[in-house]
């Protein structure tokens, strides 16, 4: 496709203007070089830091190689869309022991359903404008190191939790991507503002960061609640607390999320007041009810069983009461073998606090 500079240029302002129309806060432009973060990827696949995600290590270097995942790509164009809800304060909930915390990006419409069809018109149009485009729309739909190269498309930096952090919106958004035969003018990437801030660190609940810019998925409440399809670790169950699906921690308490912004997405916007639930009202949902609740939810992909496993957990760090223990015993005959181990920790857990409780009570 014979375009000049000029008129390449001119093309990367329309594509920013139509991005914005159609809700990306941000779009920017970047190179298909990865040679850092494919040797970064590799070291951490062989040291096992994946976890059971093989998909990793079958879609080998696909993943770090944007060119051979597409021929023909030349550039990538990756966007940014805002999804911090409006919801219940995410700090008092994760210290109400009985109500059930759900990582924000999982509270109201699944994000691929919403930020896919928005990328496919872009690029739409982005063909009606020039002719011939050979592309193709990424949003978590195949082995891409999306933060990498919206990194290389100026939308922000790698922080040490591993998320894009961006200077005026924080870390709370969604990023896909366009992979394009078109040499757009790159944007420059933007400086690394973590400093020698540790916070993201500090924070993690199971100490999943091993090292500034390392997680461990395997300690990683996300992966645990979410990826993991066996049995959580008993070493790892306590730290989990109420989360029961996914962990924000890291994002909240990154100074640099004092610039997010709301997210002006209805679809984003808390589902089933997921947002304030109690983990007995979860735990009691049948299966057609999780089915229909979840519809259209990222919530899906943990599975009904996961689902239950993950209240268990929750459960089990509960305030010891009757209603809590109550639930427990009604699925303690659950069919699935994964779900009765994790209702039987958390009912030998509560039990002994009781006793534990009551003893020092009577002192």
């Amino acid at each position: 496709m014979d375009i000049t500079p000029d008129k390449l240029s001119g093309l990367a302002d329309q594509i920013r203007r139509w991005g914005n129309e159609l809700g990306f806060q941000q779009v920017g432009f970047g190179s298909i070089e990865l040679d850092e973060d494919e040797r970064h990827l590799k070291r951490w696949l062989a040291a096992g830091k994946h976890g059971t995600m093989d998909y990793m290590v079958r879609h080998g270097t696909l993943r770090s190689r944007p060119a051979e995942l597409l021929p023909g790509t030349l550039s990538v164009i990756s966007a940014r869309m805002d999804y911090w809800p409006d919801a219940a304060d995410a700090w008092q909930t994760l210290r109400q022991q009985n109500h059930a915390y759900v990582s924000r990006y999982a509270l109201g419409r699944d994000y691929h359903k919403l930020l896919r069809p928005r990328l496919a018109k872009l690029a739409e149009r982005i063909r009606q404008s020039i002719g011939e485009l050979g592309y193709r729309v990424f949003v978590d739909s195949a082995p891409v190191l999306e933060k990498a190269l919206a990194r290389n498309s100026g939308l922000g930096w790698i922080g040490k939790h591993t998320n894009l952090i961006n200077r005026e919106a924080g870390s709370w958004f969604f990023l896909g991507e366009i992979f394009v035969d078109l040499p757009l003018p790159p944007d420059q990437p933007v400086a690394n503002h973590c400093g020698s801030c540790r916070a993201c660190l500090d924070i993690c609940p199971t100490q999943a960061i091993i090292a500034p810019y390392q997680v461990d998925a395997r300690r990683c409440i996300s992966y645990l609640t979410i990826e993991n399809r066996g049995a959580i670790p008993v070493e790892f169950r306590a730290a989990i607390g109420n989360r029961i699906y996914g962990c924000d921690d890291c994002q909240l308490v990154c100074p640099w999320n004092k610039f997010a912004k709301l997210s002006c997405e209805r679809d984003f916007q808390p589902r089933h007041e997921l947002d304030r639930k109690k983990l007995v009202e979860l735990f009691a949902w049948s299966e057609d009810e999780f089915l229909q609740k979840t519809r259209g939810s990222a919530i899906r992909r943990a599975g009904y069983a996961g689902w239950l496993r993950n209240l268990a957990v929750a459960l089990g760090n509960a305030e010891p009461s009757n209603e809590v223990i109550a639930a427990l015993d009604s699925r303690k005959d659950h069919p699935d073998e994964m779900v009765r181990e994790h209702i039987a920790w958390a009912l030998e857990k509560l039990v002994s606090e009781k006793i534990r409780h009551k003893s020092s009570s009577n002192m």
